[in-house]
């Protein structure tokens, strides 16, 4: 640490910098010459989180940043550390997750070179950020910081990139003090909307005969919760909420038309969007699965998004979600929508009780002596286990899910009660984010001092549900958590294969084996039998448990559960090797399709 008397380094500026922005921990990995940035950062009161992975630090400093509503920050080395921290970027990009990058660069001299690791990463990063600068000289690193931090969090969240050429870390300030400081940045101003546009849509609300709110996860960054509960609570709108937006809204409020998904979507006529995006995830607001006639109203912070896809820009509204909710609920005064008598909602409430009847049957039913479990019983025993733990009321546990079935299928089995305790892999559909995310949380929620911001008071458990190929991304930050004393509890779904396994059996796998990669042989969505991940856990610290009947997965969910240190629990399930691979939104298309062709 640099002394009060002599003139500070680089490094020094850089690590105050950030403390006086109010950073409390940096995700990364460290070299020459970003380590001596780390040091000052510890030394300072900052918690630096060493990964093994830029890739899975990238993604841990996305999510700290949407939990927290503040810039989780990325410190890597620069050339390959930045081109693996790009991962990271396109997730923060696409998620609106706001992020600071910072990356060391080979001396400024050297440009052209072929100096260490030398990147023009300023230029690399340009289009792929809100910001990418690299300071002139020591006295404006501390405003080149602030910049970068602040752009990456006001307006549409991304990344604000800051390339760190190593004679400026290495550097010594003028005079004793160095630069100017930095200091806590305002929350970002928030904007209302115009009160012809509030008319317009109270208006169109008001004469729907099927209204229907959808909330994604820009709502649940936007700590929309207290305002949005109150409006749908005396409204009475039925809602639908985007897989991250769980919770904004209890999932077991009587309006969630999340079992009734595709009944909601095709007989809503007036449709309140509000930070959710018709992507992918929504199907475009496009017919067959949006009734044709729909008219979506968008509620976002970013009006490049307003009237994208079957959206209407003359009637979409560019705001801040907390200040337009609370517009409508103004302008709407005691108008309720008669959601017990409605046809719309009748409708609804048929599919719920329906869907929901399958999916208790599905969960309920209990593989067979000497049968593997499927996925649906193995997440309704380990929720069963985990909501006698930890009562939903407490907010007691974050889950984050990735893997494409795993991630699909669980969604609905473990139900959440408030905002920003569910983690998947989002907007990009990215596969290994999943122990990142974890990390993040844990920091987010469970960071000494109260540091930790991010929701519901109290400790939270946080709980990884991993695909078997999606665990493999990120599987050495086993090594992180246990490094950190982090209790999170894995459990690592294994059925052999990307999507799905290829084998029912270790004879007929090691069958496919001997005949190599070609006809016959192994596929490519192929993965080793019965890989034992729980082992990873073990040599790192923590414990390891292998279950393949009920009972032992509910003795391992408990155990997992109280465990002070890591937890692998590596569940055998069936390979599903007779599936098609197909996302199930493209599989109900292809049904419609063959439908519609006979008739």
């Amino acid at each position: 640490m640099a002394s009060s008397s002599a003139p500070p380094t680089g490094a020094h500026i850089i690590a105050r910098a950030l403390r006086d922005l109010g950073v409390t921990v940096v995700f990364g990995i460290v070299g020459i010459p970003v380590i001596e940035i780390a040091e000052q950062a510890i030394d300072l009161g900052i918690r630096f989180i060493g990964f093994r992975n830029e890739q899975a630090a990238g993604y841990a400093a996305t999510a700290y940043g949407y939990l927290t509503g503040r810039p989780g920050v990325c410190l890597v080395v620069g050339g390959p550390g930045v081109l693996h921290a790009m991962a990271g970027i396109g997730n923060s990009s696409a998620n609106a997750f706001p992020m600071l990058l910072l990356a060391g660069s080979s001396e400024s001299h050297l440009v052209s070179k072929g100096g260490f690791q030398e990147l023009d990463a300023v230029s690399l990063l340009t289009s792929h950020t809100k910001l990418a600068i690299r300071p002139p000289s020591l006295d404006l690193i501390p405003d080149v910081i602030q910049s970068a931090y602040r752009s990456s969090f006001y307006g549409r969240p991304g990344t604000g990139f800051v390339d760190l050429p190593a004679d400026l870390i290495q550097g010594i300030a003028d005079e004793p003090e160095g630069t100017r400081h930095t200091r806590p940045l305002p929350a970002p101003p928030m904007s209302a909307a115009d009160q012809a546009r509030i008319f317009k849509t109270t208006q169109l609300i008001k004469a729907a005969k099927a209204p229907l709110v959808v909330i994604g996860k820009g709502a649940a960054y936007a700590r929309a919760e207290t305002v949005l509960r109150p409006f749908i609570d005396s409204t009475h709108i039925p809602f639908l909420s985007s897989p991250m937006g769980k919770g904004v809204l209890p999932d077991s409020h009587p309006q969630n038309t999340a079992s009734a998904r595709s009944t909601a979507l095709k007989e809503a006529d007036v449709v309140l969007v509000l930070g959710a995006r018709l992507n992918w995830i929504f199907h475009f607001g496009d017919a067959p699965k949006w009734n044709p006639s729909a008219k979506f109203i968008q509620v976002d912070i970013s009006v490049e998004e307003i009237g994208r896809n079957a959206g209407d820009a003359e009637l979409g509204i560019c705001g801040d979600i907390n200040l337009v909710v609370q517009q409508l609920h103004h302008a709407l005064g005691d108008w309720s929508y008669d959601y017990a008598s409605s046809p719309f909602a009748q409708t609804l409430e048929a599919s719920k009780r329906k869907n929901e009847a399958k999916a208790a049957s599905a969960a309920a039913t209990a593989p067979e002596p000497g049968k593997p479990l499927s996925y649906q019983h193995a997440f309704h025993v380990i929720n069963t286990a985990l909501q006698h733990l930890s009562p939903v009321d407490r907010g007691g546990i974050v889950y984050v899910s990735e893997g494409a079935n795993t991630m699909d299928i669980s969604r609905s089995a473990f139900p959440v009660s408030h905002p920003r305790l569910r983690l998947d892999a989002g907007t990009y559909a990215t596969m290994g984010v999943g122990l990142g995310y974890a990390i993040a949380a844990h920091e987010a929620y469970n960071a000494p001092e109260g540091e930790g911001s991010a929701g519901p008071a109290g400790r939270k458990k946080i709980v990884a549900l991993e695909g078997d190929s999606a665990f493999g991304f990120s599987a050495m930050e086993l090594e992180t958590m246990a490094r950190h004393r982090m209790d999170v509890l894995v459990f690592v779904m294994n059925n052999g294969g990307v999507y799905h396994g290829d084998s029912d059996s270790a004879d007929e796998w090691l069958a496919r084996q001997a005949k190599g990669a070609g006809p016959g042989g192994l596929r490519s969505t192929s993965l080793g039998w019965e890989v034992a991940y729980e082992k990873i856990a073990e040599a790192c610290g923590g414990l390891g448990f292998v279950v393949r009947t009920p009972e032992e997965l509910e003795r391992a969910t408990v155990q997992g559960f109280k465990a002070d240190v890591p937890v692998v629990v590596n569940v055998m399930i069936e390979s599903g090797k007779a599936g098609k691979l197909e996302f199930g939104w493209q599989a109900s298309a292809k049904k419609r399709a063959k439908k519609e062709a006979k008739l």
